[in-house]
């Protein structure tokens, strides 16, 4: 029992932001972000850039098609909040999609998966769980820290 327990763990996948991609298999002895794992993170991220843009383009077409000019004004007030909550989650994936496209750079001038403070690896399950991390856990949790001090 306890080997097959063992088993399930070291077969966990872990989440990764798009759908369809399996966590990267890293290979005994393989130098950190060769080109494999460049490879792998960049698909990752076009998708997901790609279904960003779909959503994008989705919430276009339903705002130009289900505008209606409600007679109450409850129904109009309803209307509006939707809208205005869809427009609020569009622009944050507008700024994510900036993230995205400044990581692809960072892949391509092979500067990825580095952190921008210390200098050292930010790692593959880290990188599969936040592909635009740009810092460590260590520098993460710091930056952390701080923000809530100033607050």
């Amino acid at each position: 029992m306890a080997a097959k327990q063992s088993k399930a763990k070291k077969t966990t996948t872990h989440a990764l932001p798009v759908n369809g991609f399996e966590p990267y298999k890293l290979k005994k002895g393989e130098e950190y972000m060769n080109e494999d794992q460049r490879n792998h993170f960049r698909a990752i991220l076009k998708a997901w850039k790609e279904e960003l843009m779909q959503e994008v383009d989705r919430t276009v077409d339903h705002m130009k098609n289900d505008a209606a000019n409600f007679a109450d004004p409850s129904d109009r007030a309803t209307q509006e909040e939707e809208f205005s909550l869809e427009l609020r989650t569009r622009d944050r994936e507008r700024k994510l999609i900036k993230k995205i496209n400044k990581t692809l750079d960072n892949i391509d001038a092979d500067d990825y998966g580095y952190c921008e403070q210390c200098g050292i690896e930010i790692g593959i399950r880290r990188l599969e769980a936040r592909p635009t991390a740009t810092l460590c856990i260590d520098c993460k949790t710091l930056q952390e820290i701080k923000e809530k001090q100033m607050a």
